[in-house]
């Protein structure tokens, strides 16, 4: 693969994902989107709740094992390594890309908040988003989301794995990004039943995720981990003890 080819098709993941990430924000907020969470045809409770299974169960699959290390492994072996991150962010856009697009709605309230407290809920709502993408920066989210690996490619320089630093929201919690989306998926004015299947399970899904992720940080960072781990909650600050003095 050449450089240049290598640098375009990092570059188009990018953006593939990141137009998806904009639009679930407003799929799952009922935001002005051709179809959200409880916009569409409505179809009989049961093909609704297969349906949406299915795909979310499609998607949990795809994030977690492409995710793995012995798949990186077994994967580069026909995917060139400059471009596989890259790889792994389109084929995780495209699986919530079908989701969002073949969701059925189901509608009916499980609950919902009038003002002024439905204003606090957006409010929360846009805080959960914000954790989300500022807890991406605080770690590298060029190489998280595959351009920086293609960039020094193009560069023709050699990639080096980021450094495992604890800063700003990490000194909190072990995993913001998930915590955002918990407090996105579940702050909003109305929970209707195809919104609660949908936040619950993510939530089931996400500590699913977390459990794989931290077995595999573990044995890349050993002891330091560890200790990390010992001193930070995973998803809830613990309150009172001290904070992490950072890591390298």
């Amino acid at each position: 693969m050449t450089k240049f080819l290598a640098l375009a098709y990092g570059i188009a993941c990018y953006f593939v994902f990141l137009g998806t990430f904009l639009y679930a924000i407003g799929f799952v907020g009922n935001l002005v989107i051709p179809k959200a969470i409880d916009s569409d045809t409505v179809v009989p409770l049961t093909e609704a709740v297969g349906v949406n299974v299915v795909l979310l169960g499609l998607f949990a699959v795809q994030h977690s094992v492409m995710a793995r290390p012995a798949f990186k492994r077994w994967w580069t072996r026909a995917v060139p390594p400059q471009v596989e991150r890259s790889t792994y962010v389109l084929a995780s856009s495209l699986a919530l890309i079908l989701l969002l697009w073949l969701w059925r709605p189901m509608p009916g309230a499980v609950w919902s908040v009038e003002p002024p407290w439905s204003a606090a809920l957006w409010a929360v709502f846009g805080v959960g988003w914000l954790t989300v993408l500022v807890s991406t920066f605080l770690i590298d989210h060029f190489d998280l989301f595959g351009l920086r690996q293609v960039v020094l490619f193009a560069r023709g320089r050699p990639y080096t794995p980021p450094q495992f630093r604890v800063r700003g929201l990490y000194r909190l919690v072990r995993h913001p990004i998930m915590l955002g989306f918990l407090i996105a998926f579940w702050a909003t004015p109305t929970m209707t039943w195809g919104h609660l299947l949908f936040a619950g399970m993510t939530t089931l899904y996400i500590f699913v995720g977390v459990w794989l992720e931290e077995r595999d940080l573990r044995r890349a960072f050993g002891d330091t981990y560890d200790e990390y781990r010992r001193q930070v909650g995973m998803l809830v600050p613990r309150l009172g003890e001290n904070r992490p003095a950072g890591c390298s």
